[in-house]
């Protein structure tokens, strides 16, 4: 396949471009410079433009476009600006699509965990209501610009990824330097679950997104075992070989966080229904593989 892949130099980006093609799939990534070489399409989500040229003919795309949701404080600018970013460049990517002479077949379009909200310790899997909050707001609307590509016969894959077990960024960037110094701890109270996914597992996924014809709609991309956050604390002092006993209190993260402390704090124990009946095969389906995994990758 002929595949365009936008946020190509994010976290799951930059890692999901190398992956398709040892597949052997062709790449294109979508820049938002002048392209500079053969394999890279010049767009400008907030104008809305892209080289609709050099679009047609590819056979699917992956859309990742979007500010991080963790890089700042949430304050209403940088909030404006997560929504924006997203629909802006969902909606750029959809129209340019629907008008290309030969339309991609396939849009797996990034969503997140975010769409559940706080579900306490409650499982959920891909048939659960949207939830409450500024995230759930997001991911609603996300997903919603996505499904217009269904109207053009385009079957359209909402993968909402959990938290990616990583070195080089997302939580566990922050996380590891802090745990190696022996100053890791739960936070909170420790008893949120979080719902994770190791990188390796997060590209076979969309990679299986892109190539099984028969799935469409929302896909949970998360291991199979949310954990909480002290187990994840626990394994991590155990992997590390160091010492967890300073915990970060809720009051410290909601005055060092703001409003972004909700989504720390907050517990999501979300399964992968769908992928695990479409038989997909996890290579890490325990943190303690995923960390191992993260930590002798790079």
């Amino acid at each position: 396949m002929r595949i365009a892949v936008t946020g190509s130099s994010g976290l799951i980006g930059s890692a999901l471009v190398p992956h398709l093609r040892a597949a052997g799939h062709e790449v294109q990534r979508v820049v938002r410079r002048s392209a500079a070489a053969p394999d890279e399409i010049t767009w400008d989500p907030a104008k809305g433009t892209i080289d609709l040229a050099a679009l047609n003919g590819v056979d699917g795309v992956v859309h990742l476009a979007g500010a991080g949701v963790g890089d700042h404080r949430w304050s209403d600018d940088y909030k404006r600006e997560i929504l924006d970013s997203r629909i802006d460049s969902t909606n750029t990517i959809v129209r340019a699509m629907q008008q290309v002479e030969h339309r991609p077949r396939v849009l797996v379009s990034a969503s997140a965990i975010g769409w559940y909200g706080d579900t306490g310790d409650r499982i959920v899997d891909e048939t659960a209501p949207a939830g409450t909050g500024f995230l759930a707001d997001v991911v609603r609307a996300w997903e919603g610009a996505s499904q217009v590509a269904v109207e053009s016969g385009i079957r359209v894959v909402n993968p909402r990824t959990g938290l990616v077990v990583a070195k080089s960024g997302g939580a566990w960037a922050r996380m590891f330097p802090l745990f190696k110094l022996g100053l890791g701890g739960k936070l909170g109270n420790g008893r949120q679950y979080w719902s994770w996914i190791s990188l390796r597992d997060e590209v076979c996924a969309l990679q299986f997104l892109l190539e099984q014809e028969h799935l469409s709609g929302a896909v949970n991309l998360t291991a199979p075992n949310p954990v909480t956050n002290s187990e994840v604390t626990k394994v991590m002092g155990q992997v590390l070989g160091r010492p967890t006993l300073l915990p970060a209190p809720a009051f410290a993260l909601k005055a060092a966080l703001g409003e972004f402390s909700t989504e720390v704090l907050g517990s999501a124990r979300v399964v992968p229904a769908v992928l695990e009946h479409a038989q997909f095969r996890f290579q890490d389906s325990t943190i303690e593989s995923a960390i191992r995994t993260a930590l002798d990758s790079e």
